[in-house]
């Protein structure tokens, strides 16, 4: 087999080799029904043991109050950015965003095809490097909806917002669901594509009080309709089973981890000593401000992009792999998810201590 390297990339990311492993075994016969994971019809007892068991890990896992549906929609999280003001807003009512990174731009932009958008805050004056202390709210917004983590710009917030009472809380968790422990009972709905923290990509996972599937219009499509899904257990339509199924092995591995109070603070040592070697390196520097740093994606720049370039080169030859930055930022990226290893974070430091001093005449 052909030497794995450290994966940096923003999505989709790594997945630990015991996983990998496990799915590979299963690919030609899942358990000893001679059958492969990627063959078992949607309808059959094999494949409904692995769907109902991811999600009743989900709900163990996150503490899911009963009152909440889980679902597996497909689209990602950019479909969730039509259907949540398709089934909760109206034309002439106002959703509040806090727009703090490209991907709530976006959820934004599919928002104002349907009502009215109200920005109750943005960091876009500082190039989305930090995130708001404060926001202004409308007088009745149908929901309030964050991006919990902004992955191209390396910021997360540190805990929810506070909103005005009685008013759901919506939540794009892409990359950073269940990276550390929520309390879903603050949301109406939390989504999240699958493929940072959760598995492969092609699984939407959505987390959604009921009150709120029911209250979605009728005269919708039937597939952008929560309570479609909702009714079916996400079997209205074939859905992505091998997804559903490493889903289900990543919700194990991260249970035999200690859940997400462990693995949170295995996030915070990894995020923390990255952090901890830019804010005292004399050539790199993180873009993100103090108090609002991701512990999932560490964005970094020298301020020399030739330099930027020279860096990313070697790491690349080093087995250091996924670290350019995004467009919008420039510099490198390293994304450090749930099954990202710690060795890997202290070979980057080992490389960017390095190349630091190789370079000391450029810092």
């Amino acid at each position: 087999m052909t030497q794995r390297i450290f994966n940096f990339s923003a999505g989709p990311a790594c997945l630990p080799e015991s996983v990998l492993r496990e799915a590979q075994e299963n690919l030609l016969s899942l358990g000893n029904t001679g059958i492969g994971i990627l063959e078992h019809s949607h309808r059959g007892k094999a494949y409904m043991a692995v769907h109902e068991e991811a999600v009743a890990l989900i709900r163990e896992l996150g503490q899911v109050p009963a009152d909440y549906d889980i679902l597996f929609l497909t689209g990602g999280a950019s479909l969730q950015f039509s259907m949540i003001p398709l089934n909760l807003l109206a034309p002439g009512e106002t959703a509040d965003y806090l727009v703090t990174g490209m991907w709530s731009q976006k959820a934004v932009a599919e928002a104002r095809r349907v009502g009215t958008v109200h920005e109750a805050c943005s960091s876009a004056d500082r190039n989305f490097s930090y995130i708001p202390a404060q926001c202004q709210f409308s007088a009745r917004p149908k929901y309030v909806h964050f991006t919990s983590n902004n992955t191209i710009f390396g910021t997360q917030f540190p805990a929810e917002p506070a909103i005005p009472a009685s008013i759901p809380l919506v939540c794009d968790a892409s990359s950073d669901i269940f990276s550390r422990p929520l309390d879903v009972s603050r949301y109406g709905i939390i989504y999240a594509g699958a493929q940072k923290n959760l598995g492969p990509s092609g699984v939407t996972v959505l987390i959604i009080r009921k009150d709120l599937v029911a209250q979605g219009p009728r005269d919708l499509a039937t597939m952008l309709q929560y309570r479609t899904h909702a009714d079916e257990n996400s079997l209205y339509n074939t859905p992505p089973t091998f997804g559903i199924y490493v889903l289900g092995l990543m919700l194990k591995w991260l249970k035999a981890q200690g859940g997400l109070a462990a693995i949170a603070r295995q996030n915070e040592a990894k995020a923390g000593k990255l952090y901890q070697f830019l804010d005292q390196s004399r050539l790199f520097r993180a873009t993100a401000e103090k108090g609002s740093r991701s512990l999932m994606n560490v964005t970094f720049v020298t301020g020399q992009p030739a330099l930027d370039d020279a860096f990313l080169k070697r790491a690349t030859r080093e087995g250091l792999d996924g670290l350019k930055g995004h467009r919008s930022v420039g510099g490198m990226r390293a994304s450090i998810y749930n099954a990202f290893p710690a060795a890997g974070v202290d070979a980057l430091i080992a490389l960017l201590s390095d190349f630091e001093q190789s370079h000391a005449s450029a810092a």
